[in-house]
């Protein structure tokens, strides 16, 4: 491209770090990066006009892990290891609102809730029988009991009678999230530059070459924090899945007020201004929803609405406003991917559907591999 020699002295020259990915794991990377080396020059490489993958198209759910999900996790990992995804997941949620103030992000602590369909009786007795372990289990993390029994007051249908409730659940703007960590990454004489598809980089002497779709440029040390297009760059243990989403249109006199979680955390719904967000179904087809292509498919989008119509809001008219997508970084296995994989070459990814929770916390991690 014909850049300037004052463009090319500006952004392109003498940069310390480069991050791929302005999500909510890069722009932590960058700020801590920048606390510990205020002189440095670092650059945020972005392929979208905006965060590309997950941290600006996801549900804004403030959340650890539904019973469910949990007792599921206990399946493939040990008890610890699940112990400490949660305490993971609740410390990057604490170090997110300490960075940005729960008013700029739209938090709110309304608890969550998880509803079992009437033929997921036994999934569902199982949970309430689990759940005295489970609380036992979590209470060194949490200080007391976390999930408990609660009536449905809420008027869904075709479901147990009974929710579970969990009191420290909360949700989020996700857009007035990346607003304000986007302002503060730029406050902090942070570069970004979107629009730019890294290609390929490689190890050249004490710094790394970075090929993208648009230029060319060196960096002392490279950052990656693009979760789930991370398999596109070599990092195999990561495998994109696709979530889609869509909104309501302003519901009147909308009672529902919560984060809640259906068919084991594949479906999930929650309120904001007045209208119904929900998201999920990749489990109707995994691998068709295992791409990188951000779409939306009619199987999906279908049971969705149908969800909407028989279960969440069974007696109340509504209509379909947005719907979208976005690509979360999954693998086999929930603990996230922070390492260094070569001499100048670092990763922070797979974050398992969990970017809001954890994504501060995997960003600072990433920041501390470099000494």
């Amino acid at each position: 491209m014909n850049f300037s020699y004052w463009e090319t002295k500006t952004w392109f020259s003498d940069i310390d770090f480069c991050i791929i990915g302005s999500g909510i794991t890069g722009l932590n990377c960058a700020l801590d990066l920048k606390k510990r080396f205020p002189k440095a020059r670092i650059l945020v490489l972005e392929r979208g006009l905006l965060p590309n993958g997950a941290s600006t198209k996801n549900a804004g759910f403030a959340c650890f892990g539904s019973i469910s999900e949990i007792l599921d996790d206990l399946k493939t990992h040990s008890e610890e290891e699940v112990v400490e995804l949660v305490k993971k997941r609740v410390k990057g949620l604490k170090l997110l609102r300490q960075n940005l103030g729960d008013p700029k992000i739209g938090y709110k602590e309304y608890g969550g809730y998880e509803l079992f369909t009437k033929e997921d009786e036994a999934l569902y007795e199982d949970c309430v029988s689990e759940m005295p372990r489970i609380n036992l289990m979590l209470k060194p993390v949490f200080g007391e009991k976390v999930f408990s029994k609660e009536k449905d007051v809420f008027g869904f249908r075709n479901i147990q009678k009974k929710l579970i409730y969990n009191q420290f659940e909360g949700q989020l703007n996700t857009g007035k999230m990346m607003e304000a960590l986007l302002y503060k990454v730029q406050s902090a004489g942070i570069k970004i530059l979107n629009n730019i598809n890294v290609e390929e980089f490689s190890e050249a002497g004490n710094s790394v070459k970075i090929k993208t779709d648009r230029l060319e440029l060196s960096a002392k040390k490279l950052l990656v924090a693009t979760n789930g297009f991370a398999s596109k760059l070599g990092i195999e243990e990561v495998k994109p899945a696709r979530a889609q989403v869509l909104i309501t249109k302003p519901i009147k006199d909308l009672e529902i007020k919560g984060t809640f979680h259906l068919d084991k955390g594949f479906y999930y719904f929650r309120n904001i201004d007045d209208r119904i967000l929900l998201g999920g179904g990749r489990n109707l087809d995994f691998k068709a929803e295992e791409t990188t292509e951000i779409a939306q498919t009619k199987l999906i989008q279908d049971r969705l609405e149908e969800l909407l119509k028989t279960t969440i809001l069974p007696e109340t008219r509504f209509e379909i406003d947005h719907s979208w997508s976005g690509i979360m970084g999954v693998g086999n296995q929930k603990k996230p991917i922070v390492k260094q994989l070569s001499e100048n070459i670092y990763c922070g990814v797979r974050l398992g559907g969990m970017g809001v929770a954890i994504g501060s916390l995997v960003g600072k991690e990433l920041s501390s591999l470099i000494k």
